[in-house]
């Protein structure tokens, strides 16, 4: 890690820009913040040592490159973290950040390229002898979704993928021919809007399976895996309560997992934090996994890896980024302790139908969990007014629990759920 202290662009907002500023103070480097109009206090842009002001509003303000780029010109910054979610899979902006002269604290543009490509990710799983479910690697016409759902055997669904997507957005599901014209043009429409391509894949629908990320540490040359997470308890194609580690995987289906994780990034000559992305089935006693994307950035539940293995992962991003080789951070042979899990806390409320609305508005009071191995990442706080043009999730609760047994943790989990209150709007506590 560079003793040389740093200034780094926030390019984020919310709860991970907070946790970005915080790793960046603990390590005597400034921190540049940038906020949109109808964003001005959020926690972020009070927190950081510079907070400088977007032009627009919403989502849109923090997808401006030319904006982020200017922003971190004027104020000399050394480089820019992009957090999750906006700019951070963009291959674009990483391309943009380097021909400025800045260090993007993430994967290079072509690896960005490479996984932002959900079929070409397939692709390379396939080379490196990573298993797949049965699927088409590059985009597909309605008539060959036709055609591939057609050859499946009898009772099997398909899932039809935006081929830039993530995060449960632009993936149907469909097990009716009759259905899939309609699923086809949904999922085109929603993959446009979401991620500016309406290309979508094909593969095998996988109901039941637990859904396994294996988290990885690259320097450029070498690899290091940090253990898996278990995120199979999801809403809707997204995840609600994340654990480290999981408590239902056999020794030798983890090294498996762990082996094919490492192949694909060495593959690649990762740097940075990555995260592949596996289903696991269970059938009589035998286990098997299948490979179905990668993120290359660091994820909404990085806490619970944090907490079992006791390290900032922010600043390991940060130290790879800025050439530092994995040697001199002493992370590899770690050895899990006990057990951590996260729940996402989002302002929403449960409509009769069973839909969810987001909720929006005032946070009249604010009163948060603590203790021992009881952690809360937020960006809001009492008074606070929270805006729809924003994610619902306004925290992430993480707990520990030293103990050999996951049901400790679920225990500390269940307790500190009961005690966290947020006043003025609805929630899923």
């Amino acid at each position: 890690m560079s003793h040389t202290a740093k200034t780094i662009l926030v390019a984020n907002r919310g709860e991970i820009a907070v946790r970005i500023i915080r790793t960046l103070s603990e390590l005597g480097w400034r921190s540049v913040a940038v906020y949109a109009e109808d964003d001005a206090l959020s926690l972020h842009a009070l927190k950081a040592d510079i907070a400088v002001p977007l032009s627009g509003s919403g989502a849109s303000a923090y997808l401006d490159q030319a904006q982020m780029i200017a922003i971190a010109r004027q104020h000399q910054c050394d480089g820019v973290h992009p957090g999750y979610g906006f700019l951070s899979e963009n291959s674009d902006f990483a391309r943009a950040c380097e021909q400025a002269g800045l260090v993007f604290v993430g994967p290079d543009a072509d690896t960005l390229a490479l996984f932002g490509d959900k079929a070409r990710a397939r692709a390379l799983a396939a080379e490196c002898g990573v298993p797949v479910l049965q699927g088409m690697d590059h985009s597909v016409s309605l008539q060959q979704a036709e055609a591939f759902f057609a050859q499946l055997p009898a009772g099997s669904a398909m899932a039809i993928k935006a081929i830039a997507g993530g995060g449960g957005r632009g993936l149907r599901v469909v097990r009716d021919s009759a259905q899939l014209a309609a699923a086809y043009a949904r999922c085109q429409s929603e993959a446009e809007s979401a991620f500016g391509d309406g290309s979508v894949y094909v593969e095998q629908w996988a109901a039941a399976a637990r859904h396994i990320e294996v988290q990885v540490l690259g320097d450029g040359s070498d690899c290091v895996h940090l253990y898996e997470r278990e995120c199979s308890l999801q809403r809707r194609h997204q995840k609600v309560i994340e654990m480290a580690p999981s408590c239902h995987l056999s020794p030798t289906l983890k090294h498996g997992l762990f082996e094919a994780a490492l192949a694909m990034a060495q593959r690649v000559g990762y740097r940075g934090l990555g995260t592949f992305e596996f289903l696991v089935f269970e059938q009589a006693g035998d286990s098997r996994f299948v490979f179905i994307e990668a993120n290359p950035r660091i994820q909404v539940e990085h806490t619970v890896t944090e907490t079992i293995l006791g390290l900032d992962l922010v600043a390991l991003q940060l130290a790879v980024a800025f050439a530092a080789p994995l040697a001199e951070l002493h992370v590899d042979g770690l050895s899990p302790s006990g057990f951590a899990v996260q729940a996402r806390i989002n302002l929403e409320a449960l409509q009769a139908d069973g839909e969810v609305k987001p909720a929006a508005g005032r946070i009249t009071s604010w009163d948060v969990p603590g203790g021992h191995g009881v952690r809360v990442d937020s960006y809001v706080y009492s008074g606070y007014q929270t805006s729809p043009r924003y994610d619902s999730m306004v925290a992430k609760l993480i707990v520990h629990s030293a103990r050999p047994d996951h049901s400790a943790a679920l225990r500390k989990l269940s307790q500190a759920l009961q005690e966290f209150r947020i006043g003025g709007l609805a929630s899923n506590l």
